[in-house]
C-alpha cells in the first residue's frame, strides 16, 4: 500500500510539472479572472446599433462623434482616406504606457472595430467593474484608430480605393491611410501596438480541424525571426492573452505564421521599437456575423491592456509563445463523405469539399453566397463546419428543368421539393426580375434562353443530388447548401441567378 501511495504521489508531481510546462503558463490567473468578468458582462457595453459585419463609415461616425460629449475621450479627425472620408483618432487614459490600436486596415475585416466600440462603452461606464477600468486608464494612455480603411469598408473589400493593400504599404507609403498610420506611430511612439484583423474562417488550429477562431502573432522584424526585447514583450503578452481566452475558446486559438514580410506594418512597427501584437479573428461554428468572436475580442483586448498596464506580461515566458499551435488550413464549409460518383464508366468513391464565398451585392444582406467545389478525393484528414455522411449514396449532377416557370412565386415549398425529388437543382423563368435577391431563392434560376451544366468538377458550382441505390433522391445540394428531402419541409437556402 505504501509503495502504491508513493507511486501515486510521484505520478501527480510529474503531472503537475507537465501542466506547468504546457503552452499556457498559468502564472497570472488574475488576468484570466478579469477577462471572465468583462466577458460575462459584455452585453452591457455592446454597441447595439451595429450587429452585423457589413456596416459602413457613415454608421461609425455618429458613434465616434458622440464620444466628444464625454471628457474621458479626446476625439479628433487625424486624416482622410483616398475618397476623403474622415479617419478618427480616439485618446483615453493618462498612464505612462502608450498603447495604439487600429482596426479595419482591411476594409472587409470589421470584427475588432465592433469590439473597440464596445470598449468605448466599457471605459465610460460606472459599475462594479470600476476597479478594472480605472486600473487600465490610470496605467495606460490609449490611442484608437477604428476603421483605418473606410473606403474599403464602404465596398467591404480588403484594399483601399487605390486598390493597394495597406498592410503591404509600410515602406513605400503610397496611400494616405498608410502615411497616416506611420505618422501616428512615429508621433505617439507607443510602447505597444495592436494590429487588429480578420482571417479566413477556414483556418484551423494546427491539423486538428478545429477553427482557429483567434490567431495571434508577434511579427518578426527580420528574416531570421530574431527575438529582441521589443518582440519578446509582445510574445509574453500574447501568452497571457492566450491563457485568458482559452476559457472561451478551448483549443481554438492558434499562432499566425512567424514568416517575415518586409512590406507589412506589423513587421516594421516591431522593427521601429513598438511591441506589436497582431490579432486575427477567424471562424466560429454558428457565428457568421462574428458576434461571439466580437465578445472574445472585447475580453482579449481588455486583458492585454491590464497586462500591459501592470507589466503582468513579465510573469509569462516567451517560450510558451512557440507552443501555441500553428495556423493551418484543414477546414471546409461542407464535406460530403464517401459518396459514389458514376462517370466515364467508373464507379468512384470520393469525398467532396465545398466552400461558400460571399459575393457583394445590392441586397438587404449586402451579399449572397456562391459555392465552389474545392476538393475531390480522400478528405479523411480534413474537417468541416457541416458534414454529410454519403455512405451508399450516389452523386448525380443536378438537372435543369427545361419548361420555364411563370415567375419566382411558382417555386412554392411544395413545388420546390417536388422538383428536387425529381433531380432538378435549377429552373428556368419566363422572365428573371431585375434585382432578384438570390438569398430568397430555393433553387438556382435561369432565363428562358439560359443554360447550365452541373457536372461535378473542381472550381465548379456545387449543384447535384445524392440518391439511394434504388434511385430515390435523399439529399439535394443547391449552391453548396443541403436540402434533406426526408423532412416534411426542408429548409430553404441560397440559390443563384445563373
Amino acid at each position: 500500500m505504501r509503495k502504491l501511495l508513493i507511486y501515486l504521489l510521484s505520478f501527480m508531481t510529474l503531472l503537475g510539472a507537465q501542466c506547468q510546462n504546457s503552452f499556457v503558463s498559468g502564472q497570472n490567473g488574475e488576468t484570466a479572472k478579469m477577462a471572465r468578468q468583462v466577458f460575462d458582462q459584455h452585453a452591457r457595453y455592446k454597441e447595439a446599433s451595429i450587429s452585423t459585419r457589413r456596416f459602413k463609415h457613415k454608421d461609425l461616425v455618429p458613434l465616434l462623434e458622440k464620444l466628444r460629449q464625454n471628457p474621458l475621450f479626446e476625439v479628433q479627425v487625424a486624416g482622410k482616406s483616398v475618397e476623403q472620408r474622415d479617419i478618427y483618432l480616439i485618446k483615453a487614459g493618462t498612464g505612462k504606457n502608450k498603447v495604439m490600436l487600429w482596426s479595419q486596415m482591411h476594409g472587409d475585416e470589421s470584427t475588432a472595430t465592433m469590439a473597440l466600440l464596445d470598449i468605448f462603452h466599457f471605459l465610460q461606464a460606472s459599475d462594479e467593474l470600476n476597479p478594472i477600468r480605472q486600473e487600465i486608464l490610470e496605467n495606460n494612455t490609449l490611442y484608437f484608430v477604428p476603421m483605418l480603411n473606410p473606403d474599403g469598408a464602404e465596398k467591404f473589400t480588403r484594399r483601399n480605393a487605390l486598390e493597394i493593400d495597406l498592410n503591404r504599404d509600410a515602406l513605400r507609403l503610397q496611400s494616405p491611410e498608410a502615411r497616416l498610420l506611420k505618422s501616428l506611430r512615429d508621433s505617439i511612439n507607443p510602447s505597444f501596438g495592436f494590429n487588429l484583423h480578420d482571417q479566413s474562417r477556414l483556418y484551423t488550429v494546427g491539423t486538428t480541424g478545429r477553427p482557429a477562431t483567434i490567431s495571434f502573432l508577434a511579427p518578426a522584424y527580420n528574416y531570421a525571426q530574431s527575438v529582441n526585447d521589443v518582440r519578446e514583450r509582445a510574445m509574453r503578452t500574447i501568452v497571457g492573452m492566450n491563457e485568458s481566452i482559452q476559457q472561451f475558446l478551448p483549443g481554438q486559438v492558434a499562432k499566425y505564421s512567424d514568416e517575415h514580410e518586409p512590406r507589412a506594418f506589423g513587421d516594421n512597427i516591431q522593427k521601429w521599437g513598438t511591441s506589436l501584437i497582431l490579432i486575427e479573428s477567424g471562424g466560429y461554428q454558428g457565428d457568421p456575423e462574428k458576434q461571439y468572436i466580437r465578445q472574445v475580442n472585447f475580453a482579449a483586448i481588455l486583458a492585454a491592456l491590464q497586462l500591459i498596464g501592470e507589466e503582468g506580461y513579465k510573469d509569462y515566458s516567451s517560450k510558451d509563445y512557440f507552443k501555441i499551435p500553428q495556423n493551418e488550413r484543414y477546414l471546409y464549409d461542407l464535406v460530403l463523405r464517401k459518396v459514389r460518383y458514376r462517370e466515364k464508366g467508373r464507379n468512384t468513391l470520393v469525398d467532396i469539399g465545398i466552400n461558400r464565398y460571399e459575393t457583394t451585392a445590392n441586397t438587404p444582406q449586402g451579399f449572397y453566397y456562391r459555392s465552389t467545389v474545392e476538393e475531390i478525393g480522400d478528405m479523411s484528414v480534413f474537417n468541416s463546419y457541416e458534414e454529410l455522411n454519403g455512405d451508399e449514396l450516389i452523386l448525380t449532377p443536378g438537372k435543369v428543368y427545361a419548361t420555364p416557370l411563370a415567375n419566382v412565386e411558382a417555386l412554392t415549398p411544395e413545388r420546390t421539393k417536388e422538383l428536387l425529388q425529381a433531380g432538378y437543382t435549377t429552373v428556368k423563368l419566363e422572365r428573371v426580375p431585375r434585382g432578384l435577391n438570390p438569398v430568397n431563392l430555393p433553387m438556382n434560376v435561369l432565363s428562358r434562353s439560359g443554360s447550365a451544366n452541373h457536372i461535378l468538377g473542381l472550381g465548379r458550382g456545387a449543384n447535384f443530388t445524392l440518391k439511394t441505390p434504388d434511385g430515390q433522391v435523399r439529399y439535394a445540394i443547391v449552391n453548396g447548401f443541403i436540402y434533406d428531402l426526408s423532412k416534411p419541409k426542408p429548409a430553404l437556402f441560397h440559390g443563384l441567378v445563373l
